[in-house]
């Protein structure tokens, strides 16, 4: 057949639906990491028509990614842009997976606010414009996210990880936010419903305007519980689901109260565990979260019994 191209960019036009669409935005100093990924190019064009200071790091594309890995889930990863944020004294700083859909924060004091306290943070602006919306974490969010969507009036929905299935549960729902731990966050409020890391940072500052507050302190808002990080063990594929479907089996006989949608989270009193199988890696996933260490060494215990009973390698849960 007969046809043409014709290319076009619509960088300009991104840019300003960024800032259009995220509302009023404070004046900050803010470090930027991209980490040489796709994302270098729009928030090198993105921050000359922000208000504040801007500073950014590995702003070139480059795929050879010469000073990290481009995952801001590794703390590794965020040593660079900590070290950066803490010596010029910064307000808070953005980090980038290499595609752009998954955002790291980092307060002022150095910390990780992590993908599921970001979504409770979220939550309170979300459900002050749209009361009584569902708002969608994946399971393996904390316990505070879901509380804090109740204390809210929202109605929380712990769903399955995986972008296409909380993409899918927004939609089924009506969910104006979605997201997940690993820093996935879905805006269906003011935006498309797609996890777009970049819109989700002028959401992070146009959440300091609207609170007229600090990020450091939002941050202290929330009910701090002591949990392990997503711990990631090897697997063989042809068992790692076999795996979590023994023990799954092994708790409903003991009455366990657990929720099976995606793997096992078994829900203690003061506490919970999560065991599932990776959809793409021949891996097992865990973690573990308590209102204190005592609760939080007995749920490890707990999860390494059933691990055990099952022959596999124990991983270190730290």
């Amino acid at each position: 057949g007969q046809g043409n191209i014709s290319k076009a960019s619509f960088l300009n036009e991104y840019i300003d639906s960024l800032i259009n669409l995220s509302g009023p935005l404070p004046a900050q100093k803010v470090v930027w990491d991209p980490g040489n990924g796709a994302t270098a190019e729009v928030i090198r064009s993105l921050i000359k028509n922000l208000p504040g200071e801007h500073i950014i790091i590995n702003g070139t594309i480059d795929g050879s990614f010469p000073s990290h890995h481009p995952d801001p889930t590794v703390p590794e990863n965020l040593l660079q842009i900590k070290k950066i944020l803490i010596d010029k004294g910064c307000d808070l700083g953005f980090a980038f997976d290499g595609d752009g859909d998954r955002i790291g924060v980092i307060d002022s004091m150095g910390r990780i606010i992590w993908g599921d306290q970001l979504i409770a943070l979220f939550a309170r602006q979300v459900l002050a414009d749209a009361p009584g919306s569902k708002v969608i974490a994946d399971i393996k969010s904390s316990q505070v996210v879901f509380d804090e969507i109740l204390r809210l009036g929202g109605v929380p929905i712990i769903w399955k990880t995986g972008h296409s299935c909380i993409k899918d549960k927004m939609i089924e729902v009506s969910a104006p936010l979605a997201g997940e731990m690993s820093g996935h966050i879905f805006f269906g409020d003011r935006w498309f419903g797609f996890d777009d890391a970049i819109y989700a940072s002028l959401r992070v500052l146009a959440m300091l305007k609207n609170s007229n507050s600090s990020l450091a302190k939002l941050y202290d808002s929330l009910p701090q519980l002591v949990n392990t990080p997503e711990i990631r063990f090897e697997c063989p594929d042809d068992r790692k689901f076999e795996i979590v479907s023994e023990i799954a089996q092994r708790l409903k006989k003991d009455g366990a109260d657990i929720l099976s949608i995606d793997g096992v989270r078994v829900r203690r009193g003061n506490g919970w565990w999560l065991l599932r199988a990776s959809n793409t890696q021949p891996v097992l996933v865990a973690r573990c979260e308590a209102k204190d260490n005592k609760t939080l060494e007995e749920l490890k215990s707990e999860l390494l019994y059933h691990l055990s009973k099952s022959e596999i390698d124990l991983p270190k849960l730290s």
